[in-house]
């Protein structure tokens, strides 16, 4: 059977080897805990413990301030230390509770108690899962309680679990679909509850065959549930082209999936909607790969929100050499960061750590108008022409050309024989008309 896939992309080096076949390690964490508020689309959580207070695994310390907006849990008992702005992987200072760890790890009330799903009403699994303050742990961080609540139940035909991990280093995805592939298939059920039209796609690229072959034979009599093999494209994980590939249909930047009868939810996610719903336990833990030529074992960790990076990097036996780049995420849509005192949150995918630089390697030239960029960028855009309006800060220009469907997935950047900063450039330009239309 032919793999399904979109017009467009590219094939980066997938880097996945170094981290794919060791199972997931469990880490506890050694020192202090940071809990931003902010760790997800939307409002900040509002704290809702003080300093001096001592608290438990699974504790609501942070409440949703706002419609758009997701509650914080603890992920270790101790006590509340402080109040106040820490650094982030954005490099932007977030308001955070600092959680003095007591290593006893004694939960709250009802903790991991199990729930029959068949018993639920729809009412309560949304409550669950607003209650576990789950968001798009793919990295978007939009709140799940929101996405899971359309105005017409009825009106969604397909929830989509995207699997198909197509940013290169990143292995989170692959090894849960090995080592969890009941929880996968027991959180789309969860979900399937809430829409009973809809039919569930787990979509998995083609360079997972051994998840493939697990996840197949764990739905091979489901009525409802079926598996989607998708070509090992970047960026086939990305909600747009996930939706065509697996479905046919089209969305663009003013629409929601739910607008073309879709639900996406990253696999993490799914994970997470489960353990809320029938295990009673909220989002208070990340699978985080750990990777890159500088570490000396890298590796997927099993992660308490709330650790500081550094002791994963001290537990993947830290670095071989010194590090020319570290990104928080993959290496063509994550964040370099510039300090590694920075805890994990429930959008952190991974660590990666590389001996060489490359982007900073080039400088960038002068554009020889080859076409490559266009031929590679999976929105269909002219991306040579957006960076000229871009450059001269002609956001009218800009828009002409459709520039805001561009979702910055940076597929010109990788093939531009110039190295120009292509994706830098939208990136900059769109927050700037984004903030303008705000105002």
């Amino acid at each position: 059977m032919k793999a399904a896939t979109f017009l467009g992309g590219v094939h980066p080096f997938e880097g996945k080897d170094l981290s794919k076949d060791l199972p997931i390690k469990i880490v506890q964490p050694k020192g202090e805990l940071v809990f931003p508020m902010s760790q997800h689309i939307g409002a900040p959580a509002k704290p809702i413990v003080e300093v001096g207070q001592q608290i438990l695994v699974g504790q609501k310390i942070g409440e949703a301030s706002g419609f758009v907006s997701a509650n914080i849990c603890s992920s270790v008992s101790g006590t509340v230390k402080a109040i106040e702005p820490r650094l982030t992987v954005s490099g932007a200072m977030s308001q955070s509770i600092i959680v003095e760890n007591d290593n006893k790890y004694e939960k709250v009330k009802g903790f991991g108690e199990k729930r029959e799903l068949k018993k639920l009403s729809k009412e309560e699994i949304r409550t669950y899962i607003k209650e576990a303050g789950i968001v798009g742990m793919g990295g978007a961080g939009f709140p799940t309680h929101i996405k899971l609540t359309p105005k017409d139940d009825t009106s969604i035909d397909y929830v989509i679990v995207n699997g198909a991990e197509c940013e290169p280093y990143l292995t989170s995805d692959y090894r849960m679909m090995l080592e969890e592939p009941e929880k996968i298939v027991n959180g789309l059920k969860v979900i399937l509850q809430l829409f009973e039209k809809a039919q569930g796609i787990i979509s998995i690229e083609d360079n997972k065959p051994e998840a493939i072959k697990k996840i197949q034979e764990l739905v091979k009599n489901e009525d409802r549930i079926s598996v989607k093999v998708l070509k090992t494209k970047y960026p086939q994980g990305a909600e747009r082209q996930l939706i065509y590939a697996s479905t046919g249909r089209k969305i663009n930047s003013s629409m929601l999936p739910s607008d073309v009868g879709c639900v996406v939810n990253n696999i993490d996610s799914v994970i997470s909607v489960y353990m809320a719903v029938c295990e009673s336990t909220p989002l208070i833990r990340r699978i985080v790969t750990v990777t890159g030529d500088a570490i000396k074992t890298p590796q997927n960790f099993n992660v308490r929100t709330g650790t500081i990076y550094e002791e994963l990097v001290e537990e993947a036996g830290g670095f071989t050499t010194e590090p020319a780049k570290v990104v928080s995420g993959g290496p063509m849509m994550g964040m370099a960061l510039f300090d590694l005192h920075v805890p994990v949150t429930k959008t952190s995918s991974a660590l990666l750590c590389l001996t060489k630089d490359q982007v900073a390697e080039h400088e960038p030239t002068n554009c020889i108008r080859c076409g490559r960029c266009v031929a590679a960028c999976p929105s269909k855009l002219i991306p040579q022409k957006m960076l000229e309006y871009s450059d001269h800060f002609d956001d009218e220009g800009f828009q002409k050309l459709y520039g805001m469907e561009c979702y910055e997935c940076g597929s010109c950047t990788y093939v531009c024989p110039a190295k120009r900063r292509l994706t830098q450039s939208f990136k900059q330009t769109r927050r700037s008309i984004l903030e303008n239309r705000k105002k």
